[in-house]
């Protein structure tokens, strides 16, 4: 309907702000002058513990310098009592003692008959409220003690009893004067196809009142107490008091509980959202015989910023959480998004409560994940990663839900999360998800390899940069020979990480070297990870990601190292082809520094027995390839000369080397 050119004037000016949202919050005593209408508070439509919400009493207008609400004393009335523009109208009409203009007689017409049908709803509740009290109702009364109901609780709930019977509610309501016409479009009732009396809609059943945010009976849900009835639970047909995908149960003391500061709980049921309330949980609904939709997730945000969704421990809670992500994905805001917390055992909250308690229900919904998570396990769980194939197939599945979201901010944050569970399920040894088929299984605290058949390695062979046997401890008693070793693979380390820093283009090339290496630093094993998560997608953005990490001495420390700082590569970045050249050598280094560790293990083994021929040879090939790698710095006094496979050896590293065999006393001629 139209409104006559200065109603809305005439109510703002009846109407004082401050009275309005007074009733809903507590005013900040110590930031509020109420004589110069300046008032502060919490902000009701989020959670806070400062006063940032600001009411201008003078002007009519409020705004949160939190979530950026603001409005007028319509808007608020609108936004807390989840009320229509007219309907706020009509409130604070009626508040101010202002006669409403007159109305359009059919819109009249249509708001008269829901009052009616609102009428006859409150009519059936006390009709079924008086029936849990009969002999008929007895078997109902044991069931709701059983689930732990007090006379005090069922008093608050306004749960009844409607009896087994066809037209016990009819009956009642007509006895009272009640039109046929307002029985049947209250939904209380149905029309029979033989010709007969309609006939009730509950029958046998324990009944729940449903209200909407302003406290209205629009609809009912009824409990079977017939194990064999078709139907559990039954809710009322849609009506034009009732859409069950616009309300929630219990949605208006959740939402006042919440404005005190209660968390928002999701539950699946009438009963949940009875015990957690009575345990506590007073901010608690539930969806109204459907998954979630979208209209009820906007009026979940309109309470809180992020709800927690409690899930059933059972197949059909996980499926309708899984359901629920993609209904929710398009419509992420800024700020308001979803948790999950999912009962243990296959309970819900009521048994959970009932076994355990509330202290119970507490640690579960304090472990409740975010939706990227559990969007990650959908996507993960029960799946192997083992080969490219797989691999692309899941970030297929993964760009198409990130697609899906329409906030650039959030899709970018979806994308760097799932991007950081990605990097540890695909490097599986350092911890994440677990990868089948990737030589690693899981313990606790991270993964562990798996034995040599388990990985498909043939016995007796080594994987690729695994770290080699240690040596026996009667040869390692020397604290100079540790840290030769030490120092030789540091060295490496360092060249190689300063290359890959200095020309990140070279990245993706040696990946899988890189995943490989074994640092010996620790300080090169964080660089290590954070060139494998950042170089490939963002190698602009590789050195700040360093920098927030590790913090910036980082990066001044490596680079400072002198056979850092002399190698071509650094002097010269971004010459892919000199780092690409670079790093081949230096993980042939690292290959070689392996393997020979690995023989002159095997061979110090024998050592406590006779030499045999076989012993003697790999002694001999170990000097010989030393041997050479010394006469080689008569030939070539560059920086680097060329030593066994190719690869080349400075100084410090043929003295490194040499000290492998000089370990077991065997002469270098």
């Amino acid at each position: 309907m139209s409104l006559p050119p200065g109603f809305l004037d005439e109510l703002r000016t009846r109407v004082s702000l401050s009275d309005v949202v007074g009733r809903k919050v507590m005013w900040d005593q110590r930031k509020s002058q109420p004589g110069k209408g300046d008032l502060w508070s919490p902000c009701p439509f989020h959670h806070e513990k400062t006063a940032s919400f600001h009411v201008d009493d003078r002007k009519g207008f409020y705004y949160c310098f939190g979530c950026h609400a603001k409005g007028d004393a319509l808007k608020f009335v609108q936004e807390t009592e989840n009320v229509s523009f007219m309907e706020a109208v009509e409130i604070l009409a009626g508040e101010a003692g202002l006669e409403m203009p007159k109305r359009d007689p059919k819109a009249a017409e249509k708001q008269d008959r829901r009052t009616q049908l609102a009428d006859v709803m409150e009519q059936a509740v006390r009709f079924f409220r008086l029936q849990l009290n009969t002999q008929a109702a007895s078997e109902a009364r044991a069931y709701l003690s059983r689930r732990g109901l007090s006379a005090e609780a069922l008093e608050r709930w306004e749960i009844g009893f409607a009896p087994d019977g066809w037209q016990h509610l009819w009956d009642a309501l007509k006895g009272k004067g009640v039109a046929d016409d307002l029985i049947l479009g209250a939904g209380l009732a149905k029309p029979s196809s033989k010709g007969k009396k309609p006939y009730d809609t509950f029958r046998n059943r324990i009944m729940f009142p449903i209200r909407d945010a302003r406290g209205r009976a629009i609809a009912f849900g009824g409990r079977a107490m017939d194990p064999n009835d078709n139907a559990k639970y039954l809710n009322s047909p849609e009506t034009e008091l009732f859409d069950k995908g616009r309300n929630l149960y219990n949605h208006g003391p959740a939402r006042a509980a919440s404005g005190r500061g209660s968390t928002l709980v999701v539950a699946e049921g009438y009963m949940d959202v009875i015990a957690l309330s009575e345990a506590g949980f007073a901010s608690s609904v539930a969806p109204l015989g459907t998954a979630v939709t979208d209209s009820q997730l906007q009026l979940l945000w309109r309470i809180s910023d992020e709800p927690i969704i409690a899930l059933d421990g059972d197949t059909a809670g996980v499926r309708a959480a899984m359901r629920l992500i993609d209904m929710a994905l398009p419509l992420l805001e800024a700020g308001k998004s979803l948790r999950f917390a999912v009962m243990p055992d296959g309970k819900d909250p009521d048994d959970l409560i009932r076994a355990e308690g509330a202290g119970a229900v507490q640690t579960v919904l304090d472990q409740a994940i975010p939706m990227v998570r559990l969007l990650w396990q959908r996507e993960t769980e029960g799946r192997v990663f083992d080969s490219p194939e797989r691999k692309a197939a899941l970030d297929k599945s993964l760009r198409e839900k990130i697609k899906l979201i329409r906030d650039p901010s959030i899709r970018q944050h979806y994308a760097e999360d799932l991007k950081e569970l990605r990097f540890q399920l695909f490097r599986g040894n350092r911890g994440g998800a677990r990868q089948g088929g990737s030589g690693y299984e899981t313990r606790q605290g991270g993964y562990k390899p798996r034995s040599r058949s388990q990985s498909g390695f043939r016995d007796g062979a080594r994987m690729p940069w695994a770290a080699p046997p240690s040596p026996r401890a009667t040869t390692r008693s020397s604290i100079v020979a540790a840290a030769e070793d030490q120092d030789f693979a540091r060295v490496r380390e360092a060249v190689i990480l300063a290359t890959a820093l200095t020309t990140p283009t070279v990245i993706p090339e040696f990946e899988i070297n890189l995943e490989r290496m074994q640092c010996r630093d620790p300080d090169h094993a964080h660089l290590r990870d954070l060139v494998l998560r950042h170089g490939i997608d963002a190698p602009e953005r590789l050195r700040d990601e360093i920098t927030y990490a590790l913090g910036p001495d980082a990066l001044e420390n490596l680079m400072a190292l002198r056979h850092v700082a002399i190698s071509p590569c650094v002097r010269k970045p971004g010459d892919l082809e000199m780092a690409s050249l670079t790093l081949a050598e230096e993980f042939a280094k690292l290959e070689s520094m392996a393997g020979l560790n690995a023989e002159l293990a095997e061979a110090e083994e024998d050592l406590d027995s006779l030499a045999d021929e076989a012993l003697t040879w790999r002694l001999r090939q170990a000097a010989e390839a030393r041997n050479r790698a010394v006469r080689s710095e008569n030939e070539d006094k560059a920086t680097y000369d060329v030593g066994e496979n190719g690869a080349r050896l400075n100084r410090d590293e043929r003295d490194a080397f040499g000290a492998l065999l000089n370990r077991i006393g065997f002469s270098e001629k």
